[in-house]
């Protein structure tokens, strides 16, 4: 059937409409990773160019001598892992409860809402609910109270992820260990996890990547150090605080140590993502 005039110059609307929009989308699309290509050109140009064995093997020096930044980096490295540590289960067992038990109870609903509040609110909300919990109580800031303030963004990361992927188990797997006569629990455990658990580490990975960068809630929790410390009830340096404070600094060898720990932030950054991207795939 032949198209009428109106019929005609409507498709031709149409049609440049798209063609409008796609060649908008494209240019916004370079734009922005023009400007991505010009951030990560200029950071690895001039984090290169401070990176060397020094950073790894000596603590930070002081004003207008040359040093490291083992102890951030051991630092950070260590309040990460008790972050995830305390963040990791906790998001776990809360994401199982909202998908294999509360569903679709008024609870779910509520926890959910505070779940998404939680993963929108800025970081230095949490370090200073955490500096009121914790470090004025005492008197003095801690190792343990910042992986406190990271645990709390580790949290929702995990929970949401856990319940997404608990979802997206088929419900024919659950009644089938049903059928066999296994308990609800020993499902849960033997037969949903093993079959969600590749997306279960992507939100943990992802959640690790969240909290690498992250300097408010430390700035308010575990503060910094100059030296090297293993007390989790001191101060201690960490890796993006000590960024931010020497980025900030006139010396020239504390700006290429930012440099360098910038450098190091986000290609862990970056690395953990392609890792985590790369495990979702495969559970696609």
């Amino acid at each position: 059937m032949a198209l009428t005039e109106a019929q005609l110059a409507k498709y031709r609307r149409r049609a440049r409409g798209g063609r409008i929009r796609m060649a908008l989308s494209l240019g916004a699309t370079l734009v922005g990773l023009t400007a991505l290509a010009l951030i990560l050109g200029a950071l690895v140009s001039k984090g290169i160019a401070g990176l060397n064995l020094a950073v790894f093997t000596e603590t930070t020096p002081p004003p207008g001598s040359t040093g490291g930044l083992l102890n951030p980096i051991v630092g950070s490295v260590l309040m990460t892992l008790i972050a995830v540590a305390i963040g990791t289960p906790l998001g776990i067992l809360a994401g199982t409860w909202l998908a294999e038990y509360g569903a679709h109870s008024k609870l779910a609903g509520v926890i959910r809402f505070i779940n998404d509040i939680l993963l929108s609110a800025p970081s230095i909300v949490i370090g200073l609910f955490i500096y009121e919990l914790m470090v004025r109580p005492v008197g003095r800031f801690s190792a343990l109270a910042g992986a406190v303030a990271l645990s709390v963004i580790v949290i929702p990361v995990v929970l949401r992820t856990t319940e997404d992927m608990l979802r997206l188990v088929p419900t024919q797997l659950r009644e089938a260990a049903f059928a066999l006569g296994m308990p609800r629990s020993l499902v849960i455990r033997r037969v949903v996890y093993k079959a969600a658990s590749t997306g279960m580490v992507t939100g943990v990975l992802l959640a690790v990547a969240r909290i690498s960068g992250e300097t408010a809630p430390l700035l308010f929790t575990a503060l910094n150090n100059q030296f090297f410390n293993a007390d989790l009830t001191q101060p201690t340096a960490s890796l993006p605080v000590v960024i931010f404070q020497f980025a900030m600094s006139p010396y020239k060898q504390w700006q290429d140590l930012a440099w360098a720990g910038a450098l190091l932030i986000t290609f862990t950054v970056l690395a953990l993502s392609v890792f985590a991207r790369a495990l979702s795939s495969r559970t696609k």
